[in-house]
């Protein structure tokens, strides 16, 4: 799969399991743990860090760290920007 298709899915997904966030003025926001451990998107992306940080770079989605761990990450919040 194309990067392009997989930050679509990623959007998809962001929204299926997230819900608004207040301190982000209500835009769609999941934690990274809920994210990494779904089936669904275990299926769908298969670096899914990988797609993260390209979503960031191009302003679709934002979270607080520079690197995203499976367990010490779990907390972080993946706000979808658009």
């Amino acid at each position: 799969m194309n990067m392009e298709h997989e930050i679509k899915m990623l959007k998809e997904e962001v929204t299926r399991l997230g819900s608004p966030n207040e301190k982000e003025g209500g835009k769609i926001s999941v934690k990274f743990g809920v994210l990494v451990r779904d089936p669904r998107v275990e299926n769908l992306c298969e670096a899914l860090v990988g797609t993260l940080r390209s979503a960031k770079r191009q302003k679709i989605v934002k979270y607080d760290s520079e690197m995203l761990l499976q367990g010490m990450s779990d907390d972080i919040d993946i706000v979808l920007l658009v």
